[in-house]
């Protein structure tokens, strides 16, 4: 049994798949997304952790134990800013946070 996890903006998916390739379960959590002001798009990273946690606590515990090995994916295109303990510093900027309009307006004029 293999297990996949998809971080996507708006949950996280967990998949187990059978040594044949094909999907056995699925489970999902969702994922919650700031919009503190207009355009911005945001996430606080450790929605990310618990969100995983829940969908794979969905997933049949025998199943789980029998798990060989795990695959990750995850959106694209967010800054996660860390200190240099590792922590974030503030909510996550998504791929979909449009508050930089204006300055990707001029790179291209």
């Amino acid at each position: 049994m293999f297990l996949g996890v998809d971080i996507g903006t708006s949950s996280v998916k967990a998949t187990l798949i059978d040594e044949a390739g094909l999907p056995v379960e699925v489970a999902q959590a969702e994922l919650p997304i700031s919009r503190p002001k207009p355009l911005w798009s945001e996430q606080n990273p450790s929605d990310w952790w618990t969100a995983t946690n829940m969908a794979v606590a969905k997933l049949d515990v025998d199943r789980r134990h029998a798990v060989k090995a795990i695959g990750l994916s995850g959106q694209m295109h967010g800054a996660t800013l860390l200190d240099r303990a590792m922590k974030p510093l503030r909510p996550a900027i998504l791929w979909n946070d449009g508050r930089s309009f204006l300055e990707c307006e001029e790179l291209q004029a």
